[in-house]
Parts: C-alpha cells; sequence; structure tokens
C-alpha cells in the first residue's frame, strides 16, 4: 500500500490517496474523500494498463461533482420520493434535490464528507465515518464502514457495514463509472453487457420513481439476459428509456438481500477487458451515463460526457422504503448492516 497527498481543496481540508497493487499488475485507486474509488489499472490484452474508471485529479473535482464518479452513496442510495418516509409512526423529510424527490440522501451526502482511515493492510482499507442523529433528514446516530480489498484474481470488493442506535433506513452503494475501453476512449455504448435480472422496476414518469411493478425483461429492450452491446436498444422507441434519456433503472436480482449472486458482465472488444459483478444485494441500477450532459474535465484533462461510463451500482430497489411489496432498507435498533459487492477483472 502507497499512501500518498490529494492535496488541499477550497474548503482547507487535506485529503489522501491510497493505491494498492497485486501480484497481476492491477492497480486500485481510492481516497478518503467519499470513500472514493478513484482509479482501477487493468492491463489490457496488449499489456497495456487501462484505468477503467472515471474521476477527478483533485479533491475539488470531486467536490464540485454532479455526477458522483466512484464515490460512496449515503445513508441511502437512489431516490426516495418525495424524500418522505415513515419509521414507528413518525414522519421524516430529506431534502428536495432532484426533481421533486431526494437523490443520494441529498447535497450533504457521504460522497462529500472526509472518512476517517480506521485499518490498512497489504490489500484491502477499511474508511468509517458517523452519521449523528438528524444528520440529512434520518433518524439515528449511524456508523459505517467501507472495506475496499483488492484481491490477487483481479477483484475489487467493497463491504458495506452500518450499526445505528435507533431504527434507520440504510441503503449504501457506490457510484463509479466503468469504461472497459479507458476512462479516456469515450463512448460505452459499443461495449457489450449481460444483466442476470430477468425482472426490473419500471418507473412512472421522468422523475424515475419505480410504479410498485416488478416487470419481465423479456422482449423488451431492458432485457439484458443474453450480451448485447450496450448501446444496441438504447434509442428505442420504449417509454421506459423515453422517461430517463436510456438506462437508468433498477434491475431486479432478487427479492431479498442476503445470498451472493452475480448481477453483471460487460466486455469490450477494443481492449479485450472483461468485468464480472455481484453482490449480496437485491437490486441493482444500471446507469448509461445519460445525465453527464455539462461536460467533466476528468482524469488528466480528459472530458467525459454522456454516455462515457455506465453504472452497476448494488442496492435495495429505489424508493424501497416506501413501497410496501419491495424488500425494506430498514435498519433496526440493534441490528447490523452488512452488504458486499465485488467487480472482478479478465482480458480474453
Amino acid at each position: 500500500m502507497e499512501k500518498k497527498s490529494f492535496g488541499t481543496a477550497a474548503n482547507g481540508a487535506e485529503y489522501s490517496l491510497y493505491s494498492f497493487t497485486n501480484k497481476n499488475n492491477v492497480t486500485m485507486v481510492l481516497t478518503d474523500l467519499g470513500a472514493t474509488l478513484v482509479s482501477v489499472l487493468v492491463p489490457d490484452k496488449d499489456g497495456v494498463l487501462r484505468d477503467v474508471v472515471l474521476g477527478y485529479d483533485t479533491p475539488q473535482g470531486y467536490l464540485d461533482h454532479t455526477c458522483f464518479f466512484g464515490t460512496v452513496i449515503g445513508r441511502s442510495g437512489n431516490r426516495i420520493d418525495k424524500g418522505h418516509f415513515v419509521i414507528d409512526g413518525k414522519e421524516y423529510q430529506l431534502a428536495i434535490n432532484d426533481n421533486e424527490n431526494n437523490l443520494h440522501s441529498g447535497p450533504d451526502g457521504y460522497d462529500k464528507r472526509k472518512w476517517e482511515v480506521v485499518s490498512q493492510g497489504e490489500n484491502t482499507i477499511s474508511f468509517a465515518l458517523e452519521s449523528p442523529d438528524g444528520d440529512q433528514g434520518y433518524p439515528g446516530n449511524c456508523k459505517v464502514k467501507v472495506t475496499y480489498t483488492l484481491k490477487d484474481e483481479n477483484t475489487v470488493e467493497l463491504h458495506y457495514e452500518a450499526d445505528c442506535d435507533a431504527d434507520t433506513t440504510v441503503n449504501l452503494t457506490n457510484h463509479t463509472y466503468f469504461n472497459l475501453g479507458g476512462h479516456d476512449s469515450g463512448s460505452i455504448l459499443d461495449q457489450k453487457l449481460m444483466l442476470t435480472a430477468k425482472n426490473y422496476t419500471p418507473v412512472r414518469d421522468h422523475q424515475a420513481i419505480p410504479t410498485g411493478e416488478i416487470a419481465p425483461v423479456a422482449g423488451t429492450p431492458m432485457d439484458f439476459t443474453t450480451m448485447k452491446p450496450i448501446g444496441q436498444d438504447i434509442e428505442a422507441d420504449f417509454e421506459q428509456l423515453k422517461f430517463v434519456g436510456g438506462y437508468d433503472h433498477n434491475y431486479a436480482i432478487c427479492e431479498k438481500p442476503g445470498e451472493m449472486k452475480k448481477m453483471a458482465e460487460a466486455y469490450c472488444d477494443k481492449t479485450g477487458i472483461a468485468m464480472e459483478a455481484e453482490t449480496t444485494c437485491c437490486g441493482m441500477q444500471f446507469y448509461a451515463g445519460n445525465f453527464i450532459t455539462d461536460p467533466q474535465t476528468g482524469k488528466g484533462g480528459v472530458i467525459y460526457g454522456r454516455r462515457h461510463g455506465f453504472c452497476l451500482e448494488s442496492q435495495y430497489y429505489p424508493n424501497a422504503i416506501n413501497q410496501e411489496n419491495f424488500a425494506r432498507p430498514l435498519l433496526k435498533k440493534g441490528e447490523h448492516y452488512d452488504s458486499v459487492t465485488r467487480y472482478r477483472f479478465s482480458v480474453r
């Protein structure tokens, strides 16, 4: 493990970078700002190292972001309808920051905070954060930890944990944008994707709140059960795609979280880099970068634009705290939140 300065942001805070390299020359780079995955460097079919995640060269880039590149999202990822929910008969109101709803817990998310490094080793590091009662509008003092591990089989593992002294909602995820051609290679539409889920949760309109239905993907452009290019059907005349400008939907991997299940497989013909993803979560948001509409100056001065990266965000279903037929992301006092997601890289 190598630690070095990431620089000082306008808020006066100093941040660090932590780099890990395995025996296959795969490198994982993290920062304590947002417990963010900054880089994953993978050798391609010609042995050339490719950084396959989008990100920034400075802390200020992450603090000014609008796209959540690589960050940990909390206390609750994705959207909550009108930022409102009820636990034990008490109503709670979160900030409204996405149309009429709450997205990724609002403007003061975990992605903008400096996390404490609580343990580290040759191939692993744990970041922790304390979220007090009332933080972002949530009940309870919540202690959150995420552990990143780079394994010798070229797997980046994320292990999320949380404990709270009151009943609350927790739905932690990571918002890394992958581009298996390299972060600087432009569009991901020719890259191929397979999703194991046979069902997804349709949204009711452009605000992307699920209707509550769990619908089959078969016979629709939402079907990725057989590997196909991401761009093959993205412009199809299909209402769900038109609502959100492409793919930005939750895929229902299973009914309840618990067992480790494969959720996706992706491949880039140009580099030969493949990625398999698995999770203990019940859902996964497949997002094709539709809203990178304000060009972002990323690492090395590269300009990121629309659909230059895709996200596979393991999660409870969006707005699940308000949907009786979805598994609820309710963390009871005295219970322990625990989920694991893995991204494994190879060359074909």
